[in-house]
């Protein structure tokens, strides 16, 4: 099996890279690494700065600020991949404590192949949002549950809850484990989770509670996301379809596992087999990773627009259920194991539909292509993450050693290791009056800032429904920015889903 693990391992290193380096930019990535920005400086999530997620992520990427500080945003894609690296070897790890004897390697790999050889996956455990975090918080949580200690429940509850105050949907999952172990008469463990989960409860969210301030700004991050409402039952099929497509292979192995439970005759006798190295949460770890998926799944559809990589924290737990599922394939009392060559083949079968799906991603068409024009395909001149260094560089010789920059593309502020005017640390998501922005145009931005860089995200988003801003009101957002600002440079087809971006020195 080593060539296969060899496989595994060369096909992460080349993806890896292509994520972090030919992956497109997300707006979000600026807003998220701008907030870590600003705990570094002592500032607080809600009550110094708008902030609509848990506060975890801002805290634990604060104390590794310097790396984008020096390396941009390359440097802080290449940190959080580490952390996704770790979240896919926690995900191997529980594999191989829920598979039976005999199949533990091949359920390891099977779960490397799965993630570590997914394009999708590695592109959103590397760009700088709260997946990969997150998803480190909940492996690392059902890795701890599969051990019968009080202190290892004590230790998942903790985890579990920073997951939830990483990413706020995320806390479906305390309910389900709480249950789990309620139904499994498993008292010492179930007060040992509460305990770490009320605890890690009062750390996160109990020094807002205390701050008047804060506490205001967190109950108005809530209210963000209720306020955009609506339902749009295309928008929600089309998520999951897509989420199948991007997750292809777990869901087949997923289904194939699934047909051998079916059939086996004997399911008891293969859990009981794994007994002695997993803790029973219901009726076994591995039904509690199924629930707990469905849950935080359910949780997250419910959105207004639920994109589907929001499931991405949690597509870590579906692929350990799959691949323990189907290396337990066919395990009945005649047929107690599944042979060497049995297992080569299932693994070459998962090797063949990872690469497969990762070759023939549309992610790779999308990374160098900006569309079609008629029978043209517009390819790109570069990618995006070396199209934003070189802007950066370009406005750095128009304003050498500047402090602050006026501009709702946050990545562009984070590369450049530059403020922004207070009130747009959430870039085109800020969260500010007609009143505020004139204000902003015309003194503010004027005073603070010599130069503009402005993409057709710029005040085109009104939070918080998120619906576009009326064009008269954004013509007139730009007259207010011409009267001190004048026209340097246009730079097209940039960043997230390539919209120009215009380039402005103060007058």
């Amino acid at each position: 099996m080593k060539i296969y693990w060899a496989l595994a391992v060369f096909a992460f290193v080349v993806l890896g890279a292509a994520a972090v380096w030919m992956g497109g930019l997300n707006q979000d990535e600026g807003w998220y690494l701008y907030a870590a920005n600003m705990v570094a400086e002592g500032q607080v999530p809600y009550r110094d700065f708008f902030f609509t997620q848990g506060p975890v992520m801002p805290w634990v990427y604060s104390a590794f600020a310097g790396i984008w500080k020096t390396w941009g945003l390359l440097g802080a894609r290449v940190f959080t991949l580490g952390l996704g690296v770790l979240g896919i070897v926690l995900a191997m790890g529980l594999a191989r404590r829920l598979a039976p004897d005999g199949q533990k390697g091949a359920a390891g790999l099977i779960v490397l192949f799965l993630l570590g050889c997914n394009l999708y996956h590695l592109y959103y455990v590397a760009i700088p949002k709260t997946y990969a975090l997150a998803s480190l918080f909940v492996l690392a949580g059902f890795f701890l549950a599969t051990f019968d200690s009080v202190f290892c429940a004590l230790g998942a509850g903790i985890l579990f809850t920073f997951a939830a105050g990483t990413r706020i949907s995320l806390g479906a999952i305390l309910p389900v484990v709480g249950f789990g172990l309620l139904l499994s008469r498993r008292w010492r463990a179930l007060f040992g989770f509460f305990l770490g989960c009320f605890g890690a409860l009062a750390l996160v969210y109990g020094p807002f509670l205390c701050d008047a301030g804060a506490r205001e700004g967190l109950l108005a991050a809530q209210q963000y996301h209720a306020a955009r409402g609506g339902f749009d039952l295309v928008w929600t099929v089309g998520s999951v379809s897509r989420l199948v497509r991007w997750y292809l292979p777990v869901f087949i192995v997923l289904g194939l596992g699934g047909v051998g439970l079916i059939k086996s005759k004997s399911r008891v006798e293969v859990e009981q087999r794994s007994a002695d190295s997993t803790v029973r949460l219901g009726t076994s770890t591995s039904a509690i990773l199924l629930w707990g998926f469905f849950a935080v799944f359910a949780v997250q559809m419910l959105a207004p627009f639920p994109y589907e990589d929001y499931q991405v924290p949690v597509m870590g737990v579906l692929a350990v259920y799959a691949a323990v599922n189907f290396v337990s394939f066919g395990m009945t009392s005649e047929h107690r194991s599944i042979g060497a060559s049995e297992q080569v083949w299932m693994v070459l079968l998962v090797l063949g539909l990872c690469f497969a799906n990762s070759f023939g991603s549309p992610l790779l068409e999308k990374w160098m292509t900006n569309g079609q024009d008629r029978f043209w395909s517009l390819k790109k001149e570069k990618c995006e993450l070396a199209q934003l260094r070189d802007v950066a560089k370009r406005i750095e010789a128009l304003d050498p050693d500047g402090k602050t920059i006026f501009t709702q593309d946050l990545y562009l502020a984070i590369e450049m290791d530059r403020t922004v005017p207070r009130g747009l640390e959430m870039g085109p998501f800020a969260m500010l009056t007609d009143a505020e922005w004139q204000k902003m145009l015309t003194e503010t931005a004027p005073d603070e800032c010599a130069v503009a860089a402005l993409s057709g995200y710029s005040f085109a988003i009104c939070p918080p429904k998120c619906d576009e801003r009326p064009v008269v009101q954004q013509m007139d957002y730009w007259a207010f920015l011409k009267k001190n600002f004048e026209l340097v440079g246009r730079e097209e087809a940039f960043g997230q889903n390539a919209t120009p971006l215009l380039i402005l020195k103060r007058k």
